[in-house]
């Protein structure tokens, strides 16, 4: 890039980078955006498809979920990569919508390509779409229907259209009831922490013996095969320090100068182990679990007093038994006391997909759950936690707002009809943009319908006409085939449409707003050619940051994995 000042060019950029400008950088964004859209879209819904993907190791994941598919593609484009943020907050919010998110982003852009042609200035698509946002989350909140946190049809409702399409559905409706149960275990009077439910997956058995324990599972077995393997009714001693004699801080040396010497030197430390075990018994704990290490000579008087004791427990697995059985992680063990110990009705060590494992369960309020998934084949078991992990956000998220909406496209059919009813009322040209909000939303009811193997257009046509009329929780019936009322049968946590909503538009409204993209001329993976050198039109060029041009080169694995 340069500019000419008096006869000399003035060189502002080095002759290295690419610059796009104008049209050229909103176009090139725009076909980021809806490429990423694309990828996805297939998966939605009840009927929708699963992506497998191939890493550079070989590795497989075949899977429906959004956010998976979008972080295993390893998309380089810039641009791409703000759609693929869409989908990455909406997980972290409420645990799904990430495939309708970013198809609603896609969507958008693709109406707002429309319109920049017809010369409507970016700026005033960005605000229309805001208005059309905020109408579209108000709306939404008027609709929704209150859910009390004992309906536990309405819970389950909820949990089972999370799951559906994910490969759970063989046993949907019993892990819908254990993930109730999960959430409700976890739920503080204020906040639903789902870090408090643990998920073990065991390859082996069929997704219908899957099962909730109140309790913990410690991924360790106990440290001496003296110890007893089950321990009744037991106090549970948590430590976060080691059942060791202590080193000194400096490096040391110590001059033995007889055979008594050094024997007495042994029996001192020996001494100091027997001193921590008798704090550890006169506090009366039955089972020992520490984060760092337990002596060898600490472990034969443990075992010799009938303690379970497990070592090198995770710090994570420490703090759910802490609330799981009430007691507190001690951090010096001359301090513990009997008032520090949690208590439990079973501690046990079992075999659980091939490893021992230990069980602490039967626990007054358990505070921390653990869900035991079983499936058929890894990917199997794979692609049902990952189903079971959104299930228990949506369900989490539901407890928290306390509101739901009906499925199967019924939402976004009211609110496109909503929308375009507002648009009267909005001046200038924003009017349009609007519109084109409301023509974007429609892309979820009619890629349910392409996905089930509808008739795209009769489905819309037939879910205006039953909205009109009035039928507010009419939506597209994917198992049956046909517009049905879905009221109680699909639900949805309010908060996944409206993050869904604000989250696209956001994305959508930060795209269109660039006209300018400059790329260093050392950036890697530009030229959309076979080789990836940095050939012309590399970053931002014709092949575009990222090689958008080549074959969605730059879009990381994309290529060879869908």
């Amino acid at each position: 890039m340069s500019q000419q000042m008096g006869n000399q060019p003035l060189i502002v950029l080095s002759e290295e980078s690419q610059r796009t400008s104008g049209k050229d950088a909103q176009s090139m964004n725009v076909t980021a955006g809806k490429a990423v859209a694309e990828s996805v879209r297939t998966t939605l819904g009840p009927k929708g498809m699963d992506k497998m993907l191939v890493d550079s190791s070989g590795s497989v994941v075949v899977t429906n979920d959004g956010v998976t598919i979008l972080d295993e593609m390893d998309i380089e484009h810039p641009a791409a990569n703000m759609v693929v943020e869409v989908a990455q907050t909406q997980e972290d919010e409420v645990g799904d919508g990430t495939t309708t998110a970013v198809v609603i982003a896609g969507e958008l852009l693709s109406k707002a390509e429309e319109l920049l042609d017809q010369d409507i200035h970016a700026t005033i698509l960005a605000q229309g779409y805001r208005q059309a946002a905020e109408e579209a989350k108000a709306a939404l909140e008027e609709t929704a229907i209150d859910v009390d946190t004992d309906d536990t049809e309405t819970l389950e409702g909820v949990a089972r259209t999370a799951m559906t399409g994910k490969g759970a559905e063989s046993a949907k409706d019993q892990l819908a009831s254990l993930i109730v149960q999960a959430v409700r275990s976890v739920a503080d009077e204020e906040t639903v922490d789902t870090d408090n439910v643990q998920v073990e997956t065991v390859v082996g058995g069929s997704i219908d013996e899957s099962e909730l324990v109140e309790g913990v599972i410690v991924g360790k077995e106990r440290v001496h095969d003296n110890m007893p393997q089950l321990k009744q009714d037991a106090n549970i001693a948590l430590l976060d320090t080691g059942i060791e004699v202590p080193e000194t801080e400096l490096d040391t040396e110590v001059n033995v100068t007889d055979p008594d010497q050094l024997q007495q030197f042994l029996d001192q430390e020996e001494e100091q182990l027997r001193e921590m075990v008798d704090q550890i018994i006169d506090a009366g704990a039955d089972v020992v679990i520490s984060q760092k290490g337990i002596d060898d000579m600490a472990q034969h008087y443990l075992a010799e007093e009938g303690i379970l004791a497990v070592r090198r427990a995770k710090n994570s697995d420490t703090q759910a038994l802490a609330r799981a059985t009430g007691g507190r992680v001690v951090s010096n063990i001359e301090d513990i006391t009997e008032g520090d110990l949690g208590f439990a009705g079973t501690v046990a060590e079992r075999e659980l997909g091939g490893d021992e494992k230990l069980f602490v369960e039967d626990v007054d309020d358990a505070r921390a759950v653990s869900l035991v998934l079983r499936g058929g084949t890894e990917h199997v078991v794979d692609e049902v936690e990952r189903a079971i992990e959104d299930a228990l956000g949506v369900v989490a998220s539901t407890l928290d707002d306390g509101k739901v909406l009906t499925g199967g496209g019924a939402p976004e059919t009211a609110l496109s009809l909503r929308l375009r009813d507002f648009a009267d009322s909005v001046g200038g040209r924003e009017q349009l943009a609007v519109e084109a909000f409301a023509d974007a939303i429609d892309v979820v009811p009619r890629t349910l319908a392409e996905n089930a193997g509808l008739d795209p257009i009769d489905s819309l046509v037939e879910l205006r006409s039953q909205h009109d009329a009035g039928n507010t929780t009419v939506g597209l019936d994917a198992d049956a085939g046909t517009v049905g009322d879905l009221e109680g049968e699909a639900v949805e946590p309010l908060s996944v449409k409206t993050q869904a909503i604000e989250s696209a538009t956001e994305a959508a409204v930060m795209l269109l707003r660039i006209d300018d993209v400059i790329a260093a001329g050392d950036l890697k993976g530009g030229s959309g050619d076979d080789d990836g050198d940095d050939a012309p039109g590399g970053p931002g060029g014709p092949g575009g940051m990222g090689g958008m041009g080549g074959g969605m080169g730059g879009m990381g694995g994309m290529g060879g994995a869908m």
